[in-house]
């Protein structure tokens, strides 16, 4: 199956949106540690304690996620520019190569999603515990 130009174009409105909500992300993160930083600092709160690994993974998949959603630009481009300049079957592996990166950097979303869902977990329990 040859595709034209136009299909690999079709994927960069897709990709900025994908990058405003990864840029969220990694700035709610960055938050959340100095958050953690200060009331560790002030309490040595085993809770805080509890989330310094998880905030470290959760920063490796966000970094990931960039990684791979920017490889998979960089591979939709050059499979545009090969199609354009009539390499048709390295386009159609290089745009094959964009989606599977793109599809690497949803999963790796999915993962810090499930990963940050159970940080919240560690708080509600606290708070939980504190409320009896």
């Amino acid at each position: 199956m040859d595709i034209t130009i136009t299909t690999p174009a079709l994927l960069f409105p897709a990709i900025s949106v994908l990058f405003l909500a990864y840029s969220n992300r990694f700035l709610a993160i960055a938050n959340r540690i100095r958050e953690q930083h200060n009331l560790f600092n002030k309490t040595q709160s085993p809770v805080a304690k509890k989330q310094i690994d998880s905030l470290r993974l959760r920063i490796r998949f966000i970094v990931a996620m960039q990684i791979f959603g920017v490889v998979g630009i960089i591979c939709c481009t050059l499979a545009m520019g090969l199609i354009f300049y009539g390499q048709q079957y390295y386009g159609n592996m290089t745009f094959g190569f964009s989606m599977a990166f793109i599809v690497l950097s949803l999963l790796a979303s999915i993962s810090e999603l499930l990963l940050s869902t159970k940080a919240l977990n560690i708080e509600l329990e606290d708070m939980e515990a504190h409320s009896r």
